[in-house]
């Protein structure tokens, strides 16, 4: 009985020697990871204050015909994409207290709630009355979204990378840069999104 909880590696505790943190990556990583955010965060305000400007500037703002946008599909969706920052956060505390099989349930479940995301999101697309070449509104709408959207799928493959290393015999016994990575990818994605429901679904 003991040798066998001995011998399996989500069990063990990580082995932290003074030279492995010494060589260890994360903090150069995680620093890349950062400056990599940021950069993205001045994208996306660029694009912010254009929508911004281009609202309270422009005459006859939404398409012909089009009174408002169907607010409660799109709600629905962003308390999931919410929700799933959550759900990342304890897949990562799993992952850090060695639960391992828990750590995979709880990031299989989030790469399934920004699945839905973008499916729901696909759903309203099919079901809008204008397109990408519709006024500026249109034009802004796909891009704002699309690009969004964009992020959440590489979110959702970044998820799907690290949950199939998870079953690497010991990959995670010596660090977790790629979890809190992605992780932080994720959370930055979903604030990024309560900004554009805000712009484009309250603000109408």
């Amino acid at each position: 009985m003991e040798s066998s909880i001995t011998s399996d590696p989500v069990q063990q505790p990580l082995a932290k020697t003074g030279s492995e943190h010494a060589h260890a990556p994360e903090g150069t990583g995680m620093f890349g990871m950062t400056a990599f955010l940021l950069s993205e965060s001045v994208i996306f305000l660029s694009f912010f204050v254009g929508y911004a400007t281009l609202k309270l500037t422009t005459s006859d703002w939404l398409p012909s015909g089009v009174e408002g946008l169907e607010i409660r599909d799109p709600a629905i969706n962003t308390v999931v994409l919410v929700s799933s920052s959550f759900v990342i956060y304890f897949a990562e505390l799993a992952l850090d207290r060695h639960h391992l099989w828990g750590y995979r349930i709880l990031l299989f479940l989030t790469a399934a709630m920004g699945t839905y995301f973008l499916v729901g999101q696909g759903i309203e697309w099919h079901s809008l009355p204008f397109s990408f070449t519709t006024g500026v509104f249109g034009g802004l709408f796909y891009l704002l979204t699309g690009f969004h959207g964009l992020h959440v799928l590489t979110g959702i493959l970044l998820q799907t990378i690290i949950f199939i290393r998870s079953f690497i015999p010991g990959n995670y016994n010596s660090g977790h840069f790629g979890v809190s990575a992605t992780s932080l990818f994720w959370h930055f994605v979903d604030v990024i999104w309560i900004i554009l429901f805000v712009l484009i679904y309250i603000w109408q």
